[in-house]
């Protein structure tokens, strides 16, 4: 396929020992995307939360949880999303990461309802003077992301909200987890490789 979007060499290593190269490529061929499609949108917008992942200048990596009301991210254009910042600890980790070093990755996560989780790579930029620090009531400075790229995650792990149980796929000894759904879709035939044999404790 084309140069992937989604994939270095560090990535292709352990897809190559593992023997899912091919199938990483038809995820990348035919779930990853490059703008927001009418469900990303609806979906992103009804959540209360999501976490952010950035790195400062060299590399080293911090995650932290975003939440407010529903729709307090919005898709403002076919491959941008804002949202604002709130008063916080004043440590500014992920902000002044994002000042230090733009790139960054948004998981948006349901655990209520039906699972269901996206991911959102690209590029940010904090500004103190963006029209929008009108809009969201709070706010203290506002956060836009260029998307490079959009792509669903299989949400088989993902807990019952509020931890009431378990997801039956989560690994844990003398239990075999169910093969997904989604490997047995017609688009992904002949791209699964075999289940690799672990320890079951």
């Amino acid at each position: 396929m084309a140069e992937s979007i989604l994939f270095h060499d560090g990535n292709r290593a352990l897809q190559d020992a593992f023997g899912s190269r091919k199938l990483a490529d038809r995820i990348e061929e035919k779930l990853s995307r490059t703008a927001f499609t009418d469900g990303d949108r609806a979906f992103i917008e009804g959540l209360p939360y999501f976490f952010i992942a950035t790195a400062d200048s060299q590399g080293r990596p911090d995650c932290s949880f975003k939440g407010g009301m529903p729709g307090f991210v919005r898709v403002t254009g076919p491959a941008e999303l804002v949202f604002p910042d709130y008063d916080g600890n004043g440590t500014f980790k992920s902000l002044g990461n994002i000042r230090a070093n733009p790139h960054v990755g948004l998981l948006f996560i349901a655990m209520h309802g039906k699972p269901q989780r996206l991911r959102v790579n690209g590029e940010a930029l904090v500004r103190d003077d963006d029209p929008l620090m009108q809009v969201f009531a709070g706010a203290q400075l506002i956060v836009r992301v260029k998307v490079h790229v959009i792509f669903p995650n299989c949400p088989r792990y993902i807990p019952a909200f509020e931890m009431a149980a378990p997801s039956p796929d989560a690994p844990r000894p003398n239990h075999q987890s169910p093969e997904p759904a989604w490997k047995g879709f017609e688009i992904f035939a002949g791209y699964v490789p075999p289940r690799r044999p672990t320890f079951k404790g």
